[in-house]
């Protein structure tokens, strides 16, 4: 390319020796700002790749980020070496030096980055106990594919490998790691999910199941639920804004929840306004109907 065309207007220069075309919004597609945001680090991730030293990688958030979890991107790009290589620095990147011990690195869509369990712990640093819990959860959860079956070679880790790289050494936020572990559960979705479980929990509701295949009499599966209590033939739903905005999806939840009550179960449908309202009302909502269910939450 000329000079010129890499001065033109349409192109940006997001980090030295780096061009990238301005990004054209797809017709219709409706994002909140957090998306936004993702996919703006995202175009920065890719964009900084192309001039990406073999030895360099993703860390914390735009790690984060680029392995798809709901964490909010940084200020600038965060990228690091292993110690004692001396870290990055450059207009637009945040360099971290990293004792070898306190990370692991794997190639992820072609790009090296910390991998799951190493990104976790390094945002130790700058993340609540709720907020590593949140991301524990993501990162332990088994995917489904389209048709419900369970995943597991797709998790991104285990508990097992939580645990590992909080038994590597010492680092920024250890005891708010230490304290998170414990509080981690293979079945949480998404941050909003994971809400309601820790508020139920210390509000002292039973222990439900999580990420539960709901079936008839017969076997026939009728749907995947988020939380079950089973003795009390209850479920959960946490709702996100896509249950109310895809009309499909709509349609599949009104035919799920009357083949539930079919069944006996009673259905309960919460949506972020209930989950984190100051009062936490969806845990009281929850608490009122496994009561009228039979639960009595004194000791007999």
């Amino acid at each position: 390319m000329s000079s010129g065309r890499l001065q033109a207007s349409d192109l940006s220069a997001p980090f030295h020796g780096v061009r990238q075309a301005e990004e054209v919004p797809e017709p219709g597609l409706d994002l909140s700002i957090d998306e936004v945001a993702q996919r703006s680090e995202q175009r920065k991730i890719e964009a900084y790749a192309t001039a990406m030293r073999p030895h360099v990688f993703l860390a914390g958030r735009s790690a984060a980020v680029h392995l798809g979890f709901s964490v909010g991107p940084g200020t600038r790009l965060e990228v690091a070496v292993f110690a004692p290589a001396r870290a990055p620095r450059a207009r637009g990147i945040r360099g971290i030096k990293v004792e070898p011990q306190l990370a692991n690195v794997r190639v992820h869509a072609g790009i090296r980055t910390t991998d799951a369990a190493s990104t976790w712990a390094m945002l130790a640093a700058e993340l609540s106990v709720r907020e590593l819990v949140a991301l524990g959860d993501q990162i332990v959860r088994i995917p489904r594919d389209q048709r419900g079956r369970p995943q597991p070679g797709e998790r991104l880790g285990t508990i097992e490998d939580l645990t590992a790289i909080v038994s590597a050494g010492r680092r920024r936020g250890i005891g708010r790691l230490v304290e998170a572990l414990p509080l981690i559960q293979v079945g949480s979705a998404s941050p909003l999910e994971t809400d309601f479980r820790l508020d139920a929990a210390a509000d002292g509701l039973p222990t439900p199941e999580l990420d539960v295949e709901i079936r008839d009499g017969r076997g026939v599966l009728l749907g995947i639920t988020e939380f079950v209590f089973r003795e009390y033939r209850t479920v959960v739903e946490i709702e996100g804004d896509h249950h109310r905005t895809d009309r499909a999806q709509w349609n599949r939840d009104i035919d799920k929840y009357a083949a539930y009550v079919a069944e006996g179960w009673e259905v309960v449908r919460l949506t972020s306004a209930h989950v984190r309202s100051a009062d936490r009302r969806g845990v009281a909502i929850v608490r009122s109907v496994l009561r009228r269910r039979g639960w009595n939450p004194t000791p007999s």
